[in-house]
């Protein structure tokens, strides 16, 4: 599973990095993703788009 996010979307708020923080992070004003998203990290970073309030992150 890989996370994609919109950072056009994306307003920083950090939701995102703290749900999932193995896979998000939030080097500045807007989120990144850190890599493919490890074994067993799949529920967090689905968590993470779902509470998004832009709903910029897509996990695929």
């Amino acid at each position: 599973m890989k996370a994609v996010i919109d950072a056009n979307s994306c307003i920083g708020c950090g939701l995102c990095a703290s749900d999932c923080p193995e896979v998000f992070e939030m080097p500045a004003d807007k989120a990144i993703v850190k890599g493919p998203v490890p074994a067993g990290k799949e529920d967090a970073c689905k968590t993470a788009a779902a509470n998004c309030p832009v709903q910029c992150i897509k996990c695929e």
